[in-house]
């Protein structure tokens, strides 16, 4: 019935701000059309120290970014000229297409006060088609994000289609994404019509197949399968899958069906060529020093920025 499980392992998203990353993992790059997952938080800092949790402006390709926060919130500027606040229940969807950089900020002290602040950050890969698209944001209100509750079950449909739920939520390929509270007792399924599927234990603990799995576990599930996940604890999940789009190299924040460009990023961002947010361009992240080139294999990398 598991395919596979994949523990959270530590990463650096900017000096002094410590993730759980999920994906990519050197046995398993994607679920679906997801090839990077993060878990921030939550994050408890004095005033002073609010500042060095910034992403600085990065570039990204091939992709977009979804952001999800359970609490606090974070400022996303862009090379569109986009300034947008997400708070909890919102959805941040950028799409790179063929390059856009942006920044997350911190800019609220109260909201990282006593761990306020947590989220969930995804990448999706795009199709070759859209690769090279035009960059787009929206930020989708939580009024436009159904939800539905039974039975000690309570979810929210991030993107995608599941269960019978659907919203306007632009995706590019085949996928699903909740956010799904369980109560203690309760019993949940997977959503069914996808090649791939997993589920990430955010709080609390599952039990699938007659083992217990916690916090911190992604749970990767054989295709074919109908698991049944139960709980004896309040227990918070990410559900995602979708239909696989093929091999997929990632270097630091491109991803790319096609090694040369990855390359070709590289040099655009070292050149200046992929612009800077206008409303936030006196710093950004250099390229890494790494010259390794971009591996689907799990090879070592830069670290990925959100």
């Amino acid at each position: 019935m598991l395919d596979q499980v994949i523990s959270a392992r530590a990463a650096a998203l900017s000096p002094g701000f410590d993730v759980r990353r999920i994906l990519p993992f050197r046995q398993r790059r994607m679920v679906g059309p997801f090839i990077f997952m993060d878990h921030a938080g939550p994050v408890a800092v004095t005033p002073t120290q609010a500042r060095q949790l910034d992403v600085l402006p990065h570039p990204h390709i091939g992709l977009s970014t979804v952001s999800y926060l359970f609490g606090g919130q974070v400022t996303h500027r862009d090379s569109l000229g986009v300034e947008q606040v997400i708070r909890p229940g919102e959805v941040n969807w950028m799409t790179a297409g063929r390059g856009i950089a942006h920044s997350e900020r911190f800019e609220d002290p109260a909201t990282l006060a006593g761990g306020a602040l947590e989220m969930i950050q995804t990448w999706v890969a795009l199709p070759e088609r859209d690769e090279e698209a035009d960059p787009a944001f929206t930020n989708y209100q939580p009024h436009e994000l159904p939800v539905f509750t039974e039975s000690g079950v309570w979810m929210r449909l991030i993107a995608g289609n599941a269960f019978g739920l659907h919203n306007q939520v632009r995706t590019h390929s085949p996928l699903f994404y909740l956010h799904v509270v369980l109560q203690p007792g309760a019993r949940f399924g997977l959503p069914q019509g996808y090649s791939e599927r997993a589920a990430y234990v955010a709080k609390g603990s599952v039990e699938a197949g007659g083992r217990t799995y916690s916090a911190g576990q992604l749970l990767v599930f054989t295709a074919g399968q109908d698991p049944v996940l139960t709980t004896t604890e309040p227990t918070t999940l990410m559900l995602l899958g979708g239909e696989p789009l093929g091999e997929r190299f990632i270097w630091w924040n491109f991803v790319s069906s096609r090694r040369e460009r990855i390359e070709q990023a590289k040099a655009d961002w070292q050149a200046g060529r992929i612009t800077l947010p206008p409303t936030d361009n006196h710093e950004f992240v250099p390229l890494p020093p790494d010259r390794s080139r971009p591996a689907s294999s799990g090879a070592p990398a830069p670290e990925p920025l959100s």
